[in-house]
């Protein structure tokens, strides 16, 4: 009985076996949260038939697209700063449209 009682109160009984059974109960519990996050997303993740043939008919190929700039002149661009929070824009772009209109005078 004395032999057990020290069993019972030594650092392997009183750290070890709490931390293995934390261990191994923390990965069961850990399987159960995961499994019921992809079950959820098996759910939410199917696509409408609708909107799956409308992304088949969707034609845009590197190639076209690459095409569109071709065209276009990329060299000259004019850097346009968008209007501060605190701004309106209203009234920023009319400030601008006046300042471009004076400087075309």
């Amino acid at each position: 009985m004395k032999r057990l009682r020290k069993l019972w109160r030594g650092r392997t009984m009183t750290f070890g076996v709490p931390l293995l059974l934390y261990l191994v109960g923390g990965s069961f519990g850990l399987r159960e949260f995961a499994q019921i996050r992809y079950d959820v997303h098996k759910l939410h993740g199917k696509v409408d038939p609708a909107l799956k043939e409308k992304l088949k008919q969707n034609t845009v190929t590197l190639e076209s697209e690459y095409e569109k700039l071709k065209g276009a002149d990329l060299d000259n661009w004019e850097n346009i700063r968008g209007p501060r929070l605190w701004e309106d824009s209203r009234t920023v772009q009319q400030q601008r449209r006046e300042a471009a209109r004076l400087k075309r005078e």
